[in-house]
């Protein structure tokens, strides 16, 4: 167990740019009951990091985070266990280990640093074919593919809707994936062709040959046409960017076919009603059981998490830089060891 208690982090002071992350001094977390200490080698950097960095200001007030600062911002990790609580079992110090931490609690994941005390039930063993910065990668994306397409996991109260999100089942059926380029697009194309699925996969034109290698049967750059005048007869559309804009994707589907945005703002509940179509959403949520399933396709080679680019944790900044100007492949991932 080490003896220094402090750690480099990327803490916010206040809500704002790329520019309010700032790498200092932190102190370590401390263990509690139920958790694992990991020495963190790699974090994966998500949507949530920057709507959180800037304070949710697109959501409506009572929605916006009750955050203290200062506070580290991230939630995907990949690492080794530094030490474990005394009431945890199934994972011993120097275990490799990933996960999404503590979502959806905003500004308690703590995933931008050198330490993270995470709940077990968060973590799964680190798929041994990959390295921590695709593991790393994987948690949030990955789930958030799982618990739309396979199996939400969960009971928990939905905040999106009052019914729970239920999947729907692949084999057989065409499946559209917008924003197929991302982390949660490039992943869902993958999870929805191991479930037996024709996939359609909308990106720019740039993408084409990335998104066939991992399966896409069909591919519509929609830079140079818009999807919703091309694809029909689609059973689910998942639309990762999701927004006022998913709308435009009922079009595309056939009577008692599904879209399930990944973002909020859909407004067209009526349209969708008369068509016959089920519009549904969740809020992706930590499971380490669910982790440790996707890990056993990651490590046959079956998925593939890929990567963007990597920055060094210091320079947090720059990789929220690199998200922000779109066409991202896979993933970004901050280095820490």
């Amino acid at each position: 167990m080490m003896s220094k208690n402090s750690m480099k982090a990327i803490r916010l002071h206040e809500f704002g740019g790329p520019e309010v992350l700032r790498y200092e001094e932190a102190p370590l977390p401390e263990l509690k009951p139920g958790e694992v200490l990991v020495r963190v080698h790699a974090v994966g950097i998500n949507p949530p990091d920057w709507y959180l960095r800037e304070g949710y200001k697109d959501l409506p007030p009572e929605w916006q985070p009750a955050v203290s600062f200062p506070f580290i911002l991230g939630s995907d990790i990949s690492g080794v266990v530094e030490a474990v609580a005394t009431d945890v079992q199934g994972f011993s110090i120097g275990d490799e280990v990933f996960g999404m931490v503590r979502f959806p609690s905003m500004g308690e994941s703590a995933a931008y640093a050198e330490y993270v005390a995470a709940p077990a039930s968060d973590l799964a063993l680190k798929p041994a074919g990959i390295d921590h910065v695709q593991a790393s990668g994987a948690p949030m994306a990955g789930l958030t593919g799982w618990q739309y397409l396979i199996e939400l996991g969960h009971d928990e109260a939905n905040p999106f809707q009052p019914e729970s999100h239920r999947p729907v089942p692949l084999s057989g059926k065409t499946v559209l994936v917008n924003g197929a380029a991302g982390g949660v697009g490039h992943l869902a194309v993958q999870l929805a062709k191991w479930q037996g699925a024709h996939v359609i996969a909308v990106a720019s034109g740039k993408h084409e040959s990335f998104l066939r290698e991992l399966g896409a049967d069909e591919f519509i750059d929609y830079t140079k046409n818009p999807p919703e005048d091309i694809a029909h007869d689609v059973d689910l559309v998942l639309d990762t960017l999701g927004g006022p804009p998913t709308g435009r994707f009922l079009r595309t589907l056939k009577r008692g076919g599904a879209l399930f945005p990944v973002f909020i703002g859909f407004t067209d509940a009526e349209e969708a009603a008369k068509l016959g179509i089920t519009v549904s959403m969740t809020q992706v949520r930590s499971n380490g059981s669910q982790l440790a399933e996707f890990g056993r396709l990651l490590d046959a080679g079956k998925v593939h998490v890929a990567i963007d680019s990597t920055f060094p944790l210091a320079e947090a900044g720059k990789a929220h830089q690199r998200a922000a100007g779109g066409h991202i492949q896979g993933k970004i991932v901050l280095t820490v060891v």
